[in-house]
């Protein structure tokens, strides 16, 4: 394990970070702790400190809903493990975040101590689950295959199913990656071909039955 460390903390609710902080500080005084208080915040803090060891990222917050955020991290961000923090820690939520990249899973229930067990086995290359889970295997045919399905986007392609998720328009999507509105209306159909349907609202529809909770459908 490095001497030091540093944590992104990706969670909306100020007290969620402060309970991460205090929980991560006992790694040592060396230990830098990074906060961000929305995905967009989070996605900036990952591009400007390359040398984050680690990003515990909230499910839900704004900016991203449910599972489409850590889709569209871990695509556009191989290289830096996502840890999952969320309240909502049923085996079948779990056992698609993992299945979707991250490297591990914590409830916000835990302590201060389950928090750094599971941290400290994540940085040993292990994938850290909340003790007792067992994560079954999937039973919907449809969730195991629209997985599959979103493990074949490309990185662009999966930060704007992120961005559809959250309701936003081709122009806006744009604004926000730098880049023509044609561009995105080109990525936009390829990811509703990925997906097999014909609309942003059945791509959003499909998303939300990974697990997520409530996502924004486009009128």
């Amino acid at each position: 394990m490095p001497d030091k460390l540093t944590f992104l903390v990706a969670d909306d609710h100020p007290l969620i970070r402060g309970a991460m902080r205090e929980a991560l500080s006992g790694f040592g005084t060396g230990t830098n702790v990074l906060e961000a208080e929305d995905f967009d915040a989070a996605v900036k803090a990952v591009d400007a400190n390359p040398q984050i060891d680690m990003l515990l990222l909230d499910l839900t917050m704004p900016g991203a809903s449910g599972l489409s955020g850590l889709v569209s991290m871990r695509a556009t961000h191989p290289g830096t493990p996502v840890v999952v923090i969320s309240g909502r820690d049923d085996p079948a939520t779990i056992r698609r975040a993992i299945e979707l990249g991250a490297s591990g899973f914590i409830s916000k229930a835990s302590g201060p101590d389950g928090i750094r067990t599971a941290i400290e086995r994540v940085l040993d290359g292990e994938v850290a689950l909340p003790p007792g889970v067992d994560l079954g295997a999937e039973h919907d045919p449809e969730v195991a295959d629209l997985i599959e399905r979103i493990q074949t986007l490309t990185p662009q392609q999966a930060r704007v199913l992120g961005m559809l998720a959250e309701g936003l328009l081709n122009k806006q999507i744009a604004y926000e990656l730098g880049v023509s509105e044609a561009t995105i209306k080109a990525q936009v159909s390829a990811v509703l071909q990925k997906l097999d349907v014909d609309s942003r609202t059945q791509a959003v529809i499909r998303l939300s039955k990974i697990g997520a909770d409530a996502l924004h459908v486009p009128a």
